[in-house]
């Protein structure tokens, strides 16, 4: 009746899609593979963060947060910024870029929290 290959875990709302269940085959190079697309593409280049991905995801959480922050601080003092260098309708757009990555990035730092807690043995289980 039921596959016994199949191991079913619970992520909770907010997994990132790219990244494999804790536990399941491949989950760790998957989680590796995820935390590096957050950080600066040098890091790809240091061994002991791919020994370590719990360091890792500390240094990429850190990054993520310094982005969101910066995408906010751009966000504030956008049309100030802009007024008179451009017209009003592309200052929109830009506040509107901003916006959209502030969210994207808001993902992507919830993402990256739960790739650390799983990698901090952490597990999740679903709440009513």
């Amino acid at each position: 009746m039921f596959d016994d290959d199949v191991i079913r875990v619970y992520v909770p709302p907010g997994w990132p899609g790219v990244v494999r269940p804790p536990g399941s085959e491949g989950w760790l190079r998957s989680a590796e593979s995820f935390l590096l697309d957050c950080c600066p593409a040098e890091y790809r280049g240091y061994q002991v963060l791919r020994r370590h991905p719990v360091v890792l995801a500390r240094l990429a959480r850190e990054f993520v947060a310094s982005q969101l922050v910066a995408t906010r601080s751009g966000l504030m003092g956008l049309r100030a910024a802009l007024s008179g260098v451009v017209d009003s309708a592309t200052v929109d757009q830009a506040a509107l870029v901003l916006q959209q990555e502030e969210a994207r990035l808001v993902r992507v730092a919830r993402g990256v929290d739960l790739v650390e807690q799983a990698l901090r043995d952490v597990r999740f289980t679903p709440k009513l």
